[in-house]
C-alpha cells in the first residue's frame, strides 16, 4: 500500500504564504546584495536634489523601492472599491495588483533608458540596426537590464486585460514599445545607440515575463462580471 498517496495536498492558503514568504526573502537578499551603492544615494535622494538622485541608476532604483510602501497602499484601496462594487475579491485584487505593478515596474525604467549620454545635442546619432551585432557588447548586466525594461509590463499587462491575453499579442506590444522608446531616444538626441538588439531583448524579456504570470491571464469571459452588481429588487 502507498502511504504517500493518502496524504492530503497542502493547503492552497500554506502554499501562498510560503511562496509569498520565499518571495520577501529573495527581495531581502537582493537588497543585501546591492545595499551599499543604493546607500550612496541616499543622502542625495532625501535632500530633494535632482543631480546624484533622479539623474543616476542608483538613485532611480533607491527611489523605485522607497515608492513601494505607497504602491502597495494603492492596490490596497483599489481593491477595496472593487470589493465594495461587487467584484469578486481573488479577481479585485488581481486587477489591482496588476494595475499599479505596470506602472510602478515600468516606469523606472522607462526612466532609465530615457537618460543622456555624455554628450547630448551634441554626438552624432548613433544608430545599430543589425541584429545580434550589439549583443556582445551589452555585457551580463547590460542583458540582465534590458529584459527587465519591459518584463513587468509583459507580466502584469495579460492579468489586467484580457485582449492583451496571448503570446503573439505581447510579442507585438513589446516590440511597439521598445521601438518606441528607440526612436525616443534617437529623436531626442540623448547620445545613446537605437539598437535593434535592444528592441530585441527587450521584447524577449516581456514574453518570458507573460509566460511567467500564464496561469493568472484575464480571460474574455471575466469581463463582464467586473461590472457592479444590481442592487436585489425590493421584497412585496
Amino acid at each position: 500500500m502507498d502511504h504517500n498517496a493518502s496524504l492530503p495536498a497542502p493547503p492552497r492558503r500554506l502554499r501562498r504564504i510560503v511562496l509569498l514568504g520565499l518571495a520577501i526573502l529573495g527581495s531581502a537578499g537582493a537588497a543585501f546584495v546591492v545595499r551599499r551603492p543604493l546607500m550612496m544615494s541616499a543622502p542625495v535622494c532625501a535632500a530633494g536634489r535632482w543631480h546624484g538622485c533622479f539623474d543616476t541608476f542608483n538613485g532611480v532604483v533607491l527611489m523605485t523601492l522607497a515608492a513601494l510602501p505607497l504602491a502597495l497602499l494603492v492596490v490596497w484601496v483599489l481593491a477595496r472599491v472593487r470589493r465594495a462594487a461587487g467584484v469578486a475579491p481573488a479577481r479585485a485584487w488581481r486587477m489591482s495588483l496588476a494595475e499599479v505593478g505596470m506602472v510602478h515596474g515600468t516606469v523606472p525604467f522607462l526612466w532609465l533608458t530615457m537618460m543622456p549620454g555624455a554628450g547630448p545635442g551634441t554626438a552624432a546619432r548613433r544608430v545599430s540596426l543589425v541584429p545580434l551585432r550589439d549583443l556582445v557588447t551589452m555585457g551580463p548586466l547590460g542583458i540582465a537590464g534590458n529584459l527587465l525594461v519591459l518584463a513587468s509590463l509583459g507580466f502584469f499587462a495579460p492579468m489586467r486585460f484580457a485582449a492583451l491575453a496571448s503570446v503573439p499579442r505581447i510579442l507585438a506590444l513589446g516590440v511597439g514599445c521598445s521601438t518606441l522608446i528607440e526612436t525616443a531616444q534617437y529623436v531626442l538626441w540623448l547620445d545613446r545607440v537605437s539598437s535593434v538588439d535592444d528592441v530585441l531583448v527587450n521584447t524577449v524579456g516581456a514574453v518570458l515575463a507573460a509566460l511567467a504570470s500564464r496561469r493568472w491571464w484575464r480571460t474574455a469571459a471575466e469581463v463582464p462580471s467586473d461590472r457592479p452588481r444590481p442592487a436585489p429588487a425590493p421584497v412585496g
